[in-house]
C-alpha cells in the first residue's frame, strides 16, 4: 500500500448540484434501469436486500444528508462489489469528478473493474490486502497500521458504509484519522454503524432479530454477537465514534439513528456525517 494514487485535478462543486425532484427521479430510475451492471447474486458477499434499490437509497442519503455534489471526488472504503459505485456512475460528472473504491476482497474488485471501469473510466478500484477477521483473515496489512494509498487532500467525500460494523475500536481510530488526512478542507465523511444507547432494548419484537444477540465486550466500547465471529457485526457505545471523530479533527454535523433497533426511521444502520473544517484566514 505504499503506492500513492492521485485523481484528476479538483473542480469546485456547483452551488445547486441537483434539485430534489430530479434526485427522486434519478434514484427511482436506477432501480428499474436494466442497463446498469448487477453482479450475479451468488457473487454478492456483503449486504442484504435488493442490490440496485439499496445503492439508489444511499445515493439519496449522500446527496440529501451528505451534500454530495456531482463534481466531488469520492473515496468508497469497503466498496465490496460496487453496490455504492453503480448509482454514483449516474450522478458524478465524468469530466470533473473521480471515484476510487478500495476493498480487501479481490473478487469484488475484479468484477468492478470489468463491469464498471471499462464503461466509466473515472471510476477506479483498488484491492488493499488489509487483514480482517471476517473478510480477509490472512491479509498482509494490519488494520491498526493501515495507511490509505492516497495523497493528503485528495477527496471531497468519503463513504464508509457497513465498514465500522466489522472493525475493532483501534482500527476505527486509524481509519478516521486516515480519512481526515485524505479529505480536502470542507470534505465529508459519511459513516454507518451500530450504536448502542443506554435505553436501547434489543429484546423488543421490532428489533432486527439477527442483532438481539449483541453482548458488551468487557473493558471495551464494543458489542459483539453471541457465538459469532467477533467481526460479524460490531456495535459501539453511544459516544465512542463521536469522540474518535472529534479527536482526529472532524466536526460531527449529523448523527441519525437507524431502524435496526426498531422504530420509524428512514434508514437501517445509524448514520454519522462529519466534516473536515475549512481553512480559516
Amino acid at each position: 500500500m505504499s503506492q500513492v494514487l492521485a485523481l484528476s485535478e479538483h473542480q469546485p462543486p456547483p452551488a445547486n448540484p441537483i434539485d430534489a425532484q430530479h434526485l427522486d427521479w434519478l434514484c427511482q430510475n436506477m432501480i428499474t434501469n436494466r442497463f446498469l451492471p448487477v453482479p450475479p447474486q451468488e457473487d454478492v458477499f456483503v449486504g442484504d436486500g435488493d442490490y440496485r434499490a439499496i445503492g439508489a437509497e444511499f445515493l439519496g442519503h449522500f446527496v440529501r444528508r451528505g451534500q454530495l455534489a456531482p463534481s466531488d471526488d469520492v473515496l468508497d472504503i469497503g466498496c465490496g462489489i460496487g453496490r455504492i459505485a453503480v448509482p454514483l456512475t449516474q450522478y458524478l460528472d465524468p469530466e470533473t469528478a473521480g471515484y476510487c473504491g478500495i476493498d480487501p476482497v479481490a473478487s469484488g474488485i475484479d468484477w468492478c473493474r470489468r463491469a464498471i471501469t471499462q464503461v466509466y473510466p473515472n471510476f477506479r478500484f483498488e484491492s488493499c490486502d488489509i487483514r480482517n477477521a471476517l473478510y480477509n483473515p490472512d491479509g498482509a496489512i494490519d488494520g491498526r497500521s493501515m495507511r490509505l494509498p492516497f495523497q493528503d487532500g485528495t477527496f471531497d467525500f468519503t463513504a464508509m458504509i457497513s465498514v465500522a460494523t466489522h472493525l475493532p475500536p483501534d482500527e476505527i481510530e486509524t481509519y478516521c484519522s486516515e480519512v481526515f488526512r485524505v479529505l480536502r478542507p470542507g470534505g465529508r465523511l459519511f459513516l454507518t454503524a451500530f450504536i448502542l444507547r443506554e435505553d436501547d432494548d434489543l429484546t423488543k419484537p421490532e428489533c432486527d432479530s439477527r442483532l438481539t444477540g449483541f453482548e458488551k465486550a468487557e473493558g471495551t466500547p464494543c458489542w459483539h454477537l453471541r457465538n459469532e465471529n467477533p467481526m460479524a457485526a460490531v456495535g459501539f457505545d453511544d459516544a465512542f465514534i463521536d469522540t474518535v471523530l472529534k479527536t482526529v479533527g472532524f466536526e460531527l454535523h449529523t448523527k441519525s439513528y437507524g431502524n435496526w433497533r426498531g422504530g420509524n426511521h428512514e434508514h437501517y444502520q445509524d448514520f454519522l456525517i462529519a466534516e473536515k473544517p475549512r481553512r480559516t484566514a
